[in-house]
């Protein structure tokens, strides 16, 4: 219980570290789109704004996710995790396809004749700083993530270096619209539009992961064989079937039934079911849940 309320510590400082630096940013940016009369900059910095919601998810749901089961969460509440990870990808989702109809309106409208201002050298600068604070901060969070084993943090951080890519596409932007002239103007909104794509596909990598735990998809093949082999070879399993997994936020669920020698004493199976969820541990970490049935061998079905 220590060892997981140091990782939502870990977790949480990390986050409002990034909110804090995602709320500068964010202010930073609107105005220097603004002020710079720059699409791709006002563009830029309403992403770093939904970084800033990300972060607010985050440390709402990953304190409720780090409790202990209950007698309403028999399994404890690591899909509070993944629900939030979900949410993370909608977000990014959400973004994207915005910046992508803003970017593609002001093309078709450049297209038909109406002009598109020069951006300020100050929306230059903006992305430029930018891209530094949110390529740190990418590393830091998902440093984190990988410590504390949190598939949130670790979206977060990919929200992060989302905003990254976004400010170098701003950057490319802004530059080709300020130096080379009315005509490459059109610059701007295109790297709005790439960087809609960029936050997509984010987003999508985010989300799907998260939906199918929550429908409660079985683990990889890979995971699955690796469970049985560990099942097959313990000493006194005959045969074993109904093997059921899933994953629960950071840890997997596996119930399964095996079969033994009808002769052996209950403590003697038993032991057999314990060494199982022994080996099973050691392998996916002490938190899994193993749920082992036994039964009396009467054959291979």
């Amino acid at each position: 219980m220590k060892m997981e309320l140091e990782r939502i510590k870990l977790i949480k400082r990390v986050t409002v570290t990034g909110s804090i630096v995602n709320l500068v940013l964010s202010l930073g940016k609107i105005i220097a789109g603004l002020i710079g009369k720059s699409s791709a900059m006002l563009a830029d910095g309403i992403h770093s704004l939904s970084d800033l919601v990300t972060d607010l998810i985050v440390l709402m749901f990953i304190g409720v996710s780090g409790k202990e089961r209950d007698k309403s969460h028999h399994y404890g509440h690591g899909k509070f995790e993944t629900f939030a990870t979900m949410l993370i990808g909608f977000a990014l989702g959400l973004v994207g396809i915005g910046i992508l109809w803003s970017g593609t309106m002001k093309i078709i409208r450049f297209v038909s004749g109406e002009p598109i201002l020069k951006p300020g050298i100050i929306a230059l600068y903006a992305a430029v700083i930018s891209i530094l604070a949110k390529e740190v901060l990418f590393w830091y969070t998902f440093l984190a993530g990988k410590k504390t084993k949190s598939s949130a943090l670790k979206a977060n951080a990919w929200h992060h270096r989302s905003d990254a890519f976004s400010s170098i596409a701003t950057a490319l932007g802004i530059s080709g619209a300020f130096f080379l002239g009315e005509s490459w103007r059109i610059l701007d909104p295109l790297a709005g539009i790439i960087v809609s794509i960029f936050i997509l596909k984010i987003g999508w990598d985010a989300a799907i992961p998260s939906i199918k735990e929550l429908l409660e998809t079985s683990l990889p093949s890979d995971v699955e064989n690796i469970i049985s082999e560990e099942i097959k070879g313990t000493e006194g399993v005959l045969w074993f079937h109904n093997l059921r997994t899933r994953r629960i936020g950071e840890i997997i669920a596996v119930d399964v039934h095996i079969k033994v020698d009808k002769n052996l004493t209950v403590e003697v199976s038993h032991n057999i079911a314990t060494e199982i969820e022994i080996q099973l541990k050691r392998e996916f970490g002490e938190n899994s849940h193993i749920g082992i049935h036994i039964e009396p061998f009467a054959g291979f079905n």
